[in-house]
C-alpha cells in the first residue's frame, strides 16, 4: 500500500504540470491563429487607419443604400420600422469607431479585436435586417459577401474561416432553417466558397508582406554591418551613440573607446590582404568577448575598431580600455599586433562628433606615446 501511494504521490505532479501545459498551448495556438499584429511600423500603421476610415464609408452608404431599399421595395421590408430603425442607427453609431485611438490601436491586439467586433456586430445587423425582409428570398443578405470581404484584409486565415463560419452558421439558424428552400441553400454554398477563397487570398497577402518585411529587415541588417567581421559599422554606431548621449541625460553612464591597431601593416606586407582580413576577424572576435553582450563594438573602417559600453563606478572606462587592450595583444601578439585605446566619456548634451574627436584625440596620444596603451581624455 505504501509504495503505490508513493508512486501515486510521484505520477500527480506529472499530470498536474501536464495539464496546464496543455491548456496553455491550445490557448496560445488559438491565439496565434486568430491574431497576429497588424502593424510593426507607421506606414502600415497609416494603412490600417485608412482601412478603418474606408470601413466606415462603406457601411455609411451600405445602411444609407438599405434605407432607400426599405422605402422603394414591394417585399415584407417595406417601410419595416425596425429595419429602418437599424440603418439608422448603424449610420450614426459607426463614424464613432473614428474617436477610437485606432494609430495606437493598430500595435497591439486592440487592433484585431476591433475588426473582429466589427464583423459580428455587422454580420448580426445583416441577418436580422435579411429576416425581416423575407429571409432567403431578401437581397440584403449579399451584404455578408461585403461584410466579408472587406474585413477579411484585417484577418489571419484562421479569422477568416472563423468569422465565415460563424456568418454561415448564423445564417443557417436564423435565415435559412425557419424555412429552408433551396435558394437558401445555395447561398450558404456560396458564402463557404467565398470564405475559403478569401481565406487563400488573406494567406498569400500576409505571406506577401512577411517577405516584404523580411526583406526590409535584411537590408537593414546588411546596412548596419560590416561585411568582412559582421559586427555593426560606422553607421550603426553612430546611431548608438547619438541614443547614449540622449540616456546620459538620465544619469545612464558610458564611454567611447577607439581602438586602433598597431603594426598592422607589418600583417598586410607579410601575408597579403587574405591575412590582414583574416587578423580583423580575429580582434574582432576578441573584442566582443572582451566586453558584455549589452555593449557595441563596431568596425570604423580600416584597422579601426570602437566600443561603447556601460560604464560604473566599480567598473571605469579606463579599466574597460585596458582589458581591450589586452585583448588585442592577445590575439594579435603572435603577428606583433597591439591596440592603441582613447577613452572619452559620454557626456549629456554631447555632439556626436565631438565625443568621437575627443576619444581620437585620446586614442592619437596613445599611439605617439608608442602604442599598446590606453589614454582617457578628461571632459
Amino acid at each position: 500500500m505504501s509504495d503505490r501511494a508513493a508512486e501515486d504521490r510521484r505520477a500527480a505532479p506529472l499530470r498536474e504540470t501536464h495539464r496546464p501545459g496543455a491548456a496553455r498551448r491550445l490557448v496560445s495556438a488559438l491565439r496565434a491563429g486568430l491574431y497576429r499584429p497588424l502593424a510593426g511600423d507607421d506606414d502600415r500603421v497609416a494603412h490600417w487607419v485608412r482601412h478603418v476610415r474606408n470601413g466606415v464609408l462603406l457601411t455609411e452608404v451600405a445602411a444609407l443604400s438599405v434605407i432607400v431599399y426599405a422605402l422603394v421595395t414591394t417585399s415584407p421590408g417595406r417601410h419595416h420600422p425596425v429595419l429602418l430603425a437599424m440603418a439608422a442607427v448603424t449610420m450614426l453609431c459607426c463614424p464613432l469607431l473614428l474617436l477610437l485611438p485606432l494609430a495606437a490601436m493598430m500595435g497591439d491586439r486592440r487592433g484585431p479585436t476591433m475588426f473582429y467586433v466589427w464583423s459580428i456586430a455587422t454580420a448580426a445587423v445583416v441577418l436580422v435586417a435579411t429576416r425581416l425582409d423575407g429571409g432567403a428570398s431578401s437581397p440584403l443578405d449579399a451584404l455578408l459577401f461585403l461584410t466579408l470581404g472587406y474585413l477579411a484584409a484585417a484577418y489571419s486565415p484562421c479569422g477568416v474561416v472563423a468569422m465565415g463560419g460563424m456568418m454561415s452558421a448564423g445564417y443557417l439558424i436564423f435565415v435559412a432553417l425557419p424555412d429552408p428552400s433551396m435558394s437558401g441553400m445555395f447561398f450558404l454554398t456560396v458564402m463557404l466558397a467565398f470564405t475559403m477563397i478569401c481565406a487563400m487570398s488573406t494567406a498569400a497577402s500576409w505571406a506577401a508582406y512577411d517577405r516584404q518585411v523580411a526583406l526590409i529587415r535584411l537590408q537593414e541588417s546588411l546596412a548596419a554591418t560590416d561585411s568582412l567581421t559582421g559586427i555593426p559599422n560606422r553607421r550603426a554606431f553612430l546611431d548608438r551613440v547619438a541614443a547614449a548621449v540622449t540616456e546620459a541625460a538620465w544619469g545612464h553612464p558610458t564611454v567611447v573607446c577607439l581602438v586602433d591597431l598597431d603594426g598592422f601593416k607589418a600583417v598586410n606586407d607579410a601575408g597579403g590582404h587574405a591575412a590582414g582580413d583574416a587578423a580583423l576577424q580575429a580582434i574582432a572576435a576578441a573584442l566582443g568577448r572582451a566586453v558584455r553582450e549589452t555593449d557595441t563594438v563596431a568596425r570604423l573602417g580600416g584597422d579601426e575598431f570602437a566600443v561603447l559600453a556601460d560604464v560604473s563606478v566599480s567598473f571605469s572606462g579606463e579599466m574597460l580600455a585596458e582589458r581591450i587592450r589586452e585583448a588585442v595583444a592577445c590575439v594579435g601578439g603572435a603577428t606583433g599586433v597591439t591596440a592603441s585605446v582613447g577613452v572619452a566619456e559620454v557626456q549629456p548634451g554631447d555632439d556626436v562628433q565631438d565625443l568621437l574627436h575627443r576619444a581620437d584625440a585620446a586614442m592619437y596620444r596613445s599611439k605617439t606615446a608608442g602604442g599598446n596603451r590606453v589614454t582617457a581624455m578628461a571632459f
